[in-house]
C-alpha cells in the first residue's frame, strides 16, 4: 500500500466513524462507545503501521494533492496534504490521546444526558484534527481549523442547560474568531506574494522564499504577524489567556483533550508549520518570544491563586505552551515537539484525576490542616507579594483587556446603528443597492477617485450590518436579515473593485441563498408557535425542538461559510480579487466574515441553550428591560 493511500485513510476512518455515530440511537450507549472506541482505536494501529513504513523509506517529506475544487485563469482551490515529522509527533500523539479518552469516557459519561453529543463531537473534533495536522496548504488547514473551532463551541456547551456554559461557549468562540481574522488575512496576502495557491511544501525551499521576500519585505512582515494573531488566539497566549478557564465548563474528558492536550497546541503547530517562511524575519521572532515570556509569567502568578484544580491545570498549561513559543522563535523545532508530547501527557493525566485529587484534598483540609504563621506584611517585598497575588486574582484583568480593546468597541457601534431596521432597509438600503448593481451591470464608467471608495465603502456597510445584528435583542428576524444581505453588500464592493465573474459570485452566493432560506424558514416556524422571538436571553428551545435545532445549526453554519457550503470556496475566491495593497478593504471583509460567525453562533445559542422553567415557555414581556419595554 502506498504512504499517500494511508494518509488518506488517516482522514477517512475518523470521518466514517463520526457518520457512523450520527445514526445510532441515544439510548444504545454501548454502540456509541464502541463505535468511539474502535475509530481511535484503528486510527491508532494504522497510524503506527504508518510510521512504521515512514521511517523505513527515509522519513521524507510527503505532499499529497487531493482534490481541486476549482480553477480558473488566476486562482486554484486545492486540498493538499502533508506529513513530516511535525505532523508525526503531532499524529501520534492525537491518536493516543484520542484513544485514551474515548475509552475513559465510555464509563465517566455513563448515562449522561447528552452521551451520544459528547462521543458525536469528540469524532468530529478529532477528524479536524487530523485534517489540520495533515493540512499541505493555508486552505485544507483552515477547513480542519473551523472544525476544531466548531466542536471547542459545542463542547463547552455541552451542558447547554444551564446559563454559563451557554456564555462562555460565545466567548470562547468569539477569541477563536480573532484568530480566524490573522488566518484569513494571512492566507490572502501569501495568495498575492506567491501568485498561487503555495503548499507548505513550498516553504521549505529555502532560496526560493528568501527570492520571494526580498521583493516584498513589507507583505512577508504582514503575513507573519498575522500568523503569530491566529496562534497565540488558538493556544490562548497573552493576551488572549482569559478564554482559557471559561472554556472548562465542558466535562472532564472534553477538557483533558480539548484544553490541556490537544487544541490548545495547535498555536505551536502553525507555528512549526509555517517556521520556513518567517525564520529569517527577525523583528517576528522577537515577538513570538515575547509574547511566549509574557504568557508563561503571567500564567505562572494566575496558576497559584486558582481555587478550582481544573483551572490551576490549564493555567500551568499555558505557562508550558509560552516556553514552547519561546522554543519555537529559538529555532529549536525537536525541542518544542518532545516539550509538547511530554505536556499533552501530562496535563491529560492530570485533568482526568481531577476529580479524585480535589476529594483528596477534600480529606487533608480536615484532618491535616496546619495554619500558615501570621507574618509581617510591612516590608517592600510582602507589598510586591500582595499586589502580584491580588493581580493574578484578578487574571492581570485579561478579559476586561479583550473586551474593552475588542469587543466592547464592536458592540457600541452596533448598538449607534439602530436606525437600521426594516422601514431603512426597504427604503434606503435596498434601492442603493438596486442601483448599485444596474451602474455595475450596464458598465457605467465611474470617476477615479469615486471607483478607489466605493469598494471600502460597500464593504464598511456589510460590517456594519453584521455589528447590528451583533447587536440586536428585539427581532431574530432583523438580526438574520442583516446576516443573510451582508453577504450580497460584500459581492457589491468586490465586483465594483474588479471584475467578479458570474460564475463566481454563483458558487459564492449559492450557498449564502440556500442556507439563508433555510434559516428564515426555521425562524418562521418558530415564531408561528412560540410568538415573536426576541434576543434577550437564552430560551432554551433544543429541548422541546431538537431536530430545529440541528436544522438551524447547518443553516448559521452554511451561512457563514462553514466547510458544508460553496460559500467556502467563495469567500477565497472573494479574497483573490482583493488587491495586495488594499489593507482596509482586506481588514473590513475579513472582520464583516468574522463577527458574521459569532453573530449567528450567538442568535443560535440564545434560541436554544439555556433552562426554559418547568417546561414552560420564556415569558419574553419579562425578560424585556425596562429601557426597552
Amino acid at each position: 500500500m502506498e504512504l499517500s493511500t494511508w494518509i488518506q485513510l488517516m482522514i477517512g476512518i475518523p470521518l466514517l466513524g463520526f457518520l457512523v455515530s450520527l445514526t445510532v440511537p441515544e439510548r444504545k450507549e454501548t454502540w456509541l462507545s464502541r463505535v468511539a472506541f474502535y475509530t481511535a482505536g484503528t486510527n491508532l494501529m494504522g497510524t503506527l503501521v504508518f510510521l512504521v513504513f515512514w521511517i523505513l523509506e527515509g522519513g521524507n517529506d510527503l505532499n499529497l494533492k487531493e482534490i481541486l475544487l476549482f480553477k480558473n485563469e488566476h486562482f486554484e482551490f486545492l486540498i493538499d496534504f502533508f506529513f513530516d515529522r511535525v505532523s508525526a509527533v503531532y499524529l501520534i500523539v492525537g491518536a493516543m490521546l484520542t484513544f485514551l479518552i474515548t475509552f475513559y469516557s465510555r464509563y465517566y459519561l455513563h448515562r449522561e444526558p447528552g452521551y451520544k453529543r459528547f462521543f458525536n463531537t469528540v469524532l468530529f473534533f478529532y477528524l479536524g484534527f487530523n485534517l489540520t495536522i495533515l493540512a499541505g496548504n493555508f486552505e485544507t488547514l483552515f477547513i480542519g481549523w473551523e472544525v476544531l473551532g466548531l466542536s471547542s463551541f459545542l463542547l463547552v456547551a455541552f451542558y447547554r442547560k444551564n446559563l454559563l456554559p451557554s456564555r462562555n461557549a460565545i466567548k470562547v468562540f468569539s477569541i477563536y474568531r480573532i484568530g480566524d481574522v490573522g488566518l484569513i488575512l494571512a492566507m490572502w496576502a501569501s495568495h498575492h506574494l506567491w501568485h498561487a495557491n503555495v503548499t507548505f511544501l513550498d516553504l521549505t525551499d529555502a532560496q526560493r522564499v528568501v527570492d520571494q521576500q526580498l521583493g516584498h519585505s513589507g507583505i512577508a512582515l504582514f503575513i507573519g504577524l498575522m500568523l503569530l494573531l491566529a496562534a497565540a488566539a488558538k493556544s490562548a497566549q497573552f493576551p488572549f489567556s482569559s478564554w482559557l478557564p471559561r472554556a472548562m465548563e465542558g466535562p472532564t474528558p472534553s477538557s483533558a483533550i480539548f484544553y490541556g492536550s490537544l487544541s490548545v497546541h495547535l498555536g505551536v503547530f502553525l507555528l512549526l508549520r509555517t517556521y520556513p517562511f518567517w525564520e529569517n524575519q527577525l523583528l517576528v521572532r522577537i515577538l513570538i518570544g515575547t509574547v511566549g515570556l509574557i504568557t508563561a509569567v503571567v500564567s505562572t502568578t494566575i496558576a497559584r491563586v486558582q481555587t478550582s484544580v481544573k483551572t490551576q491545570i490549564g493555567y500551568a498549561s499555558l505557562t508550558q505552551i509560552g516556553i514552547m513559543f519561546i522554543e519555537v522563535a529559538a529555532g529549536l523545532e525537536l525541542l518544542a515537539l518532545v516539550h509538547f508530547a511530554g505536556n499533552a501527557f501530562l496535563r491529560t493525566y492530570q485533568l482526568l484525576v481531577s476529580p479524585s485529587v480535589v476529594s483528596y484534598l477534600i480529606r487533608e483540609q480536615f484532618y491535616g490542616f496546619v495554619p500558615k504563621e501570621k507574618k509581617d506584611r510591612s516590608t517592600w517585598k510582602n507589598r510586591l507579594y500582595l499586589s502580584v497575588y491580588v493581580w493574578s486574582l484578578k487574571e492581570w484583568n485579561l478579559d476586561r483587556l479583550i473586551q474593552g480593546l475588542v469587543f466592547r468597541p464592536l458592540k457600541n457601534l452596533g448598538h449607534n446603528l439602530d436606525f437600521l431596521r426594516y422601514r431603512t432597509l426597504l427604503f434606503y438600503f435596498i434601492p442603493s443597492y438596486a442601483i448599485g448593481v444596474y451602474l455595475l451591470v450596464e458598465g457605467y464608467v465611474l470617476p477615479t477617485w469615486l471607483h478607489q471608495i466605493l469598494p471600502a465603502g460597500f464593504a464598511f456597510l456589510a460590517l456594519m450590518m453584521v455589528l447590528k445584528s451583533f447587536t440586536e435583542r428585539r427581532s431574530i428576524r432583523l438580526a438574520w436579515t442583516l446576516l443573510w444581505m451582508n453577504h450580497f453588500w460584500m459581492v457589491l464592493a468586490i465586483a465594483e473593485n474588479e471584475n467578479f465573474a458570474l460564475t463566481e459570485i454563483g458558487i459564492y452566493l449559492s450557498g449564502v441563498v440556500f442556507f439563508g432560506t433555510l434559516g428564515w424558514g426555521l425562524i418562521h416556524w418558530m415564531t408561528q408557535r412560540h410568538g415573536d422571538l426576541g434576543l434577550y436571553g437564552y430560551q432554551g428551545y433544543v429541548r422541546q425542538h431538537p431536530l430545529v435545532a440541528f436544522l438551524f445549526l447547518l443553516a448559521v453554519l452554511g451561512l457563514i461559510g462553514f466547510p458544508i457550503s460553496p460559500t467556502f470556496i467563495g469567500e477565497d475566491l472573494l479574497f483573490s480579487h482583493i488587491h495586495e495593497d488594499q489593507f482596509v478593504l482586506a481588514t473590513l471583509a475579513a472582520l464583516a466574515f468574522v463577527m458574521e460567525g459569532v453573530a449567528a453562533i450567538r442568535i443560535y445559542a440564545r434560541l436554544f441553550f439555556g433552562t426554559v422553567p418547568d417546561g414552560t415557555l420564556p415569558d419574553l414581556q419579562t425578560s424585556i428591560p425596562k429601557k426597552l419595554a
